[in-house]
């Protein structure tokens, strides 16, 4: 509740024998969830309109002349409601029988086995054994465009995705087709969802298994996944999502849900931009440069091999620093504080950006951004710069003849010429992939995490600092890049180092004021904006 309930009247309603108050206007349905009752439903999905349609979640009211659905009957004052009445459950398992009429038994082969409703509701509450004696109706395989193919013989005609498209994306590019026990989904023309840019969503909300993703189609199996909170890296809006993985590799994105940022969903760009994450042409190895090239050293030698030739430096002649603002605000805040450790202030970097802005019409605040880069907001309040091409190339010839110290962190350097950074005293590169002109050139590439591979945050367009968590190991002797940095700045301070990723976003605070005042206690699961630290429902893991 956006107002906290302050100004909002409420009922007293009982559930299954719990009495509780709730606010007025809400559903039965979504009082139930909100105590922990669970309601099985179909067609209801909280960011859809409710058809109340399915009948699977119709639930005894005392005092109604027959069972209501609770996915559309509002609470009232002194209410009675029974969800497990024996009326209930018979309903329910009538319902369900009559789902299975035609649905086949397909699980061992079905991507949405592990996470069905129907095969739980089923083993739950439905009956024992089948009574049915005829031939099952065949649909077979659609391809829909896009990444989703339609099993016609799963679907159980909850329309939830025809009412996505109506009224979230706003596209109406699905329907329904024929009626009684012909009904089909169906998209128009040969185009089909071809056009939309938000069409993965209706996977996600798809129960059972009509709907499923062409780049998931029979890689892993839900029981098999590890599910671990994060945010979109591939534009500025920072979606909330789940990394799914299995063998140290990520195998889908899904949406995690969160009102103020995407809702329950996210752009099929976003989506489908994971494969760089399991990339195997990893740095694994801190490397110093040698008589006969790099070689490999131990993080301990080379970090005070490169604090040793900081101190020499004192006051370098010039500092240049290049970062990539796909890296964290750790990250970011540590390369700052190093920099003006040496005497430097802020520094550049670069970030592709999109022709336009892609809008989801029936929830305005998700949009794909222009700026195809996690953490340009924080860059920028760092004091940093923007430079190079709409395609994030360019913007770097005056760093490529620097004669001071060269500080590059997360840029791959993958578009400068094989001289670049060859004059400078002291050229550092922390990455987590290789560069030809790191290789040829630079003193010490020291290697680092991805986002995916370690706690952290990201800012969003709007300002909302929002956290992650590792859902990858990292490679070899791989650190995130604050605590290499911490370690060096530690060294040139002789002070203590950040050991802990709470630790390294305090010390942001110190280097600008948006961010002070907020902590990972704050930011729990839902973020907060910067310059407005406020506790938020949901505290992080």
């Amino acid at each position: 509740m956006s107002d906290n309930g302050q100004n909002r009247s409420t009922v007293t309603v009982t559930i299954d024998g719990r009495q509780v108050e709730v606010p007025q206007g809400i559903t039965i349905l979504e009082a139930a969830e909100g105590i922990g009752i669970r309601v099985p439903h179909y067609c209801y999905h909280p960011g859809l309109s409710a058809p109340a349609q399915c009948r699977l979640c119709l639930v005894e009211v005392e005092g109604a002349p027959k069972l209501q659905p609770s996915c559309v009957t509002q609470v009232q004052d002194g209410q009675v409601v029974h969800t497990e009445s024996e009326q209930a459950l018979r309903m329910r398992k009538g319902v369900l029988e009559f789902y299975l009429v035609n649905h086949p038994l397909d699980c061992p082969i079905c991507d949405q086995s592990g996470e069905c409703k129907l095969q739980d509701y089923v083993f739950q509450e439905g009956r024992k054994h089948g009574r049915g004696r005829e031939p099952k109706r065949v649909f077979g395989r659609d391809d829909f465009g896009g990444d989703v193919l339609f099993y016609g013989d799963r679907c159980v005609m909850c329309t939830r995705c025809v009412r996505f498209m109506e009224e979230v994306e706003e596209k109406p590019l699905l329907t329904v087709v024929e009626r009684g026990s012909r009904s089909i989904i169906d998209t128009f023309f040969e185009s089909g969802l071809q056009e939309a840019h938000f069409a993965g969503n209706v996977v996600d909300i798809c129960p059972v298994g009509a709907l499923v993703s062409k780049d998931f189609l029979h890689k892993a199996r839900a029981w098999d996944l590890d599910h671990t909170p994060s945010v979109c890296p591939n534009c500025s809006q920072g979606c909330n999502i789940d990394l799914h993985t299995r063998d140290n590799m990520v195998q889908r994105l899904k949406p995690r849900e969160n009102l103020e940022v995407n809702g329950h969903w996210m752009c099929d760009f976003g989506r489908h931009r994971y494969e760089w994450m399991n990339r195997g042409d990893r740095l694994t190895d801190p490397m110093a440069r040698a008589t006969g090239g790099l070689e490999s050293w131990g993080w301990q030698e080379v970090l005070e091999t490169v604090a040793g030739r900081l101190r020499e430096l004192d006051s370098p002649s010039s500092l240049d620093v290049v970062v990539s603002p796909s890296v964290s605000n750790e990250d970011l805040g540590a390369v700052v504080a190093l920099a003006q450790a040496l005497g430097g202030e802020g520094g550049v970097f670069r970030s592709p950006r999109a022709a336009e802005e892609i809008p989801l019409p029936g929830f305005p605040k998700l949009r794909r951004r222009k700026d195809l880069a996690p953490n340009r907001k924080t860059a920028e309040l760092l004091g940093m710069t923007r430079v190079g091409n709409d395609d994030g190339t360019g913007g770097l010839e005056g760093q490529a003849s620097a004669s001071g110290v060269l500080i590059v962190v997360g840029d791959e350097l993958a578009d400068v010429g094989s001289d670049f950074g060859a004059e400078a005293e002291l050229f550092i590169h922390l990455s987590s992939y290789p560069s030809a002109a790191a290789h040829d050139n630079a003193h010490f590439v020291l290697p680092i995490t991805t986002f995916a591979e370690q706690e952290g945050t990201f800012t969003n367009h709007e300002g909302r600092v929002q956290r992650f968590w590792p859902g990858l190991r990292g490679p070899g002797s791989a650190r995130p890049a604050w605590l290499v940095l911490g370690t060096l700045l530690a060294a040139l301070e002789e002070r203590a180092p950040a050991t802990r990723p709470a630790e390294a976003f305090a010390r942001l605070g110190e280097l600008h004021p948006a961010f002070s005042g907020l902590s990972y206690e704050t930011l729990g699961t839902r973020g907060a904006l910067v310059n407005e630290p406020a506790e938020l429902v949901g505290g992080g893991a």
